[in-house]
């Protein structure tokens, strides 16, 4: 484990071969189960990339993207073939994957687009997301022994997506809200987050916010301090899910860009953090 990393939050910090990622206690105690999020570091990839990016849309070379991706499926204990990739647009779309779905997006091409979550009750496929400082969400449910990872930007948290997640697992899988263990990732805080009047008027509106919420503050000249951490938060509530069942890394992607890319603190001069989650067999 490298405990000399400058990074505190709510997540354990594990290193194999050179990977180092991040894992959420509360999740590893379901005992079904295996998740990361990645971090910087165990990769081959060069410059500001470096080292471990798992984006193929960002100027690296397939082979390093590839290799990376093997070295992340060996630290899980899985294969590049059971993994599965989103195609983000900053939708609230959640779709079904299973086994057949393997590979999709390394080793083969994708044969759907516009898709920021997924959801699944089959072992072993590999659910992955990508991130450089949107928020990641987590989902497991114990009791129907299914899960749900998403991509939650801006658009995707006044849209509610994880809302869209857990009502996609009630409908496919008959979970109940109230068993469903969530967990916000690693993404950008509020202090770093400035946003526009606009976005933060739709802020305002979804989320009936009053004047002093702390989830938005003021900064002055039309901007506002966005807390998505929060929103997620408020989002997994409005959802069903227990207040004691969300667990939030706390963890800001662009207060420590030396561990983790983010776009904001690199001018989008990054690579891509991957979140990934599997059901064990």
């Amino acid at each position: 484990m490298k405990t000399h990393l400058n990074i505190s939050g709510n997540m354990e910090i594990h290193e194999k071969d050179g990977v180092i990622w991040l894992t959420f206690p509360e999740l590893d105690k379901s005992g079904m189960v295996t998740h990361l999020f990645s971090t910087r570091f165990g990769g081959v990839s060069e410059g500001c990339l470096s080292s471990m990016n798992l984006s193929y849309t960002r100027g690296d070379k397939k082979e390093n993207v590839d290799e990376n991706f093997r070295r992340i499926a060996d630290v899980m204990g899985r294969d590049v073939s059971q993994i599965v990739l989103t195609y983000q647009t900053h939708t609230t779309n959640v779709r079904y994957v299973g086994r057949e779905d393997g590979g999709k997006g390394i080793l083969k091409e994708r044969d759907y687009i516009d898709v920021d979550g997924f959801v699944t009750d089959q072992p072993g496929i590999t659910l992955g997301a990508f991130f450089a400082d949107c928020v990641p969400l987590y989902f497991v449910d114990p009791v129907r022994k299914a899960i749900g990872l998403c991509h939650s930007g801006w658009r995707g948290t006044v849209g509610m997506i994880g809302k869209e997640v857990v009502l996609k697992m009630q409908t496919l899988f008959g979970c109940d809200p109230d068993d469903i263990l969530a967990a916000v990732g690693p993404s950008i805080c509020q202090n770093c987050y400035e946003v526009s009047e606009d976005v933060a008027g739709q802020f305002t509106e979804t989320f009936g916010l009053r004047e002093n919420d702390p989830m938005l503050l003021p900064r002055g000249g039309g901007k506002y301090l966005l807390d998505l951490w929060e929103a997620n938060r408020r989002v997994l509530l409005r959802a069903g899910i227990r207040e004691d069942h969300i667990s939030v890394a706390q963890i800001c992607t662009c207060c420590h860009p030396d561990i983790l890319f983010s776009h904001r603190a690199s001018q989008g001069k990054r690579g891509n953090l991957g979140a990934f989650l599997s059901l064990n067999g």
